[in-house]
């Protein structure tokens, strides 16, 4: 096997690690985006109410 940097990531413990690192991230920015998203909807969807109210 020749030595490429993609073989190293996939192969090596720190690659590994690295690669793991860098999806946890990835996912932690997408729940936090979706999370974020539902509470300013929620907000704005209950702001509307109380000014239909008034």
């Amino acid at each position: 096997m020749e030595n490429t940097p993609l073989a190293n990531i996939l192969t090596s413990t720190i690659g590994i690690l690295s690669l793991f690192t860098i999806g946890f991230i990835i996912a932690m920015a997408i729940y936090l985006y979706i999370y974020v998203q539902r509470h300013i909807n929620a907000e704005i969807a209950e702001q509307n109410s109380k000014q239909d109210q008034v």
